[in-house]
């Protein structure tokens, strides 16, 4: 596997073009066109890059987080039982304080607009305008080939390395930006569909 030495700056991590080659020789040598999504069909160098894109524009406008997680201890914690047991001594009222407190709870969680690396990559596919599912999938293929070169490790993953404690937004940004140029500069120039004349 193509080695290359990880480079990085105070805003963070810096994709050099020999780490794009190195992933365009790692992508010559997989298995399978990464370049194929779930559908079975293949996506274009320009629509992976245009999803990489929007999903900085929208780590840029809700925030990044490193991790998503759950706080299902937050109900209990608050005094609120989580499972709003129905227990006949309650009144009608007593019943709805305790259900209008648990939705006021778990709304806060839901609040939070940031998202880590893998909720923006799939949420720009749910929304349609700038991706879809397929091209969710490749965006990950993609950023895995480039974090694989980067790191000189077979076995990278780009959500994982995303997740690493000290991850910064711009490491994030400079993963997604690289991930578009190299689809751009690496990837099939029209999708090709099956049965399409």
């Amino acid at each position: 596997m193509p080695k290359t030495t990880p480079q990085t700056t105070a805003s963070g991590v810096v994709f050099t073009g020999a780490t794009l080659t190195a992933a365009q020789e790692l992508l010559a040598e997989s298995y399978g066109s990464v370049w194929i999504g779930p559908s079975g069909e293949e996506s274009s160098g320009e629509a992976v890059a245009r999803h990489l894109e929007a999903a900085v524009a929208l780590l840029d406008k809700d925030g990044w987080s490193r991790i998503h997680t759950y706080n299902y201890n937050r109900a209990t914690s608050s005094g609120v039982d989580a499972d709003l047991a129905d227990d006949e001594s309650m009144t009608v009222k007593q019943m709805l304080r305790a259900l209008l407190r648990f939705v006021r709870t778990e709304s806060d969680i839901a609040l939070d607009p940031r998202r880590s690396l893998s909720t923006a990559l799939r949420h720009v596919g749910e929304d349609g305008g700038h991706g879809d599912t397929d091209t969710a999938v490749v965006a990950g293929y993609v950023l895995d080939r480039l974090i694989q070169a980067h790191t000189g490790s077979a076995s990278a993953r780009a959500m994982a390395w995303s997740e690493r404690q000290h991850r910064t937004y711009a490491d994030i940004t400079a993963l997604l930006c690289a991930g578009a140029r190299f689809a751009r500069a690496y990837g099939p120039v029209t999708p090709v569909v099956a049965g399409a004349a």
